[in-house]
């Protein structure tokens, strides 16, 4: 991990354990401020989502499960690393936005 990496959760149960908070704070791990559902901060669900829509967006939908399967992993074999790098460097901004919004603080 680089020294400018903060934790982020998904304000999920077992992140917020008291084992996990005390762990983190005795590695001294920056934590992000991180507000209930706000799944938009999460750079994955983007990637997911930009996933979702090339598969909806094809002539023929996946109709088995299988192969649903199949289409991810084309689809995914085809993501260009550019657009992760550019969804996981939009996040700063988001989360700038975001706490600036709900006047939440950050916890480093």
């Amino acid at each position: 991990m680089g020294t400018d990496a903060i934790f982020m959760d998904d304000n999920a149960r077992p992140h917020r354990a008291r084992l996990v908070r005390s762990y983190l704070e005795s590695e001294t791990i920056p934590q992000m401020a991180w507000s209930t559902r706000s799944s938009d901060l999460n750079p994955i669900k983007h990637v997911w989502d930009m996933l979702g829509g090339w598969i909806a967006g094809r002539s023929v939908p996946p109709g088995t499960l299988h192969e649903l399967q199949q289409a991810l992993l084309q689809e995914w074999a085809l993501l260009i690393q550019q657009a992760i790098d550019d969804t996981i460097s939009s996040m700063s901004r988001r989360y700038q936005a975001c706490i600036s919004a709900r006047g939440y603080h950050t916890r480093y």
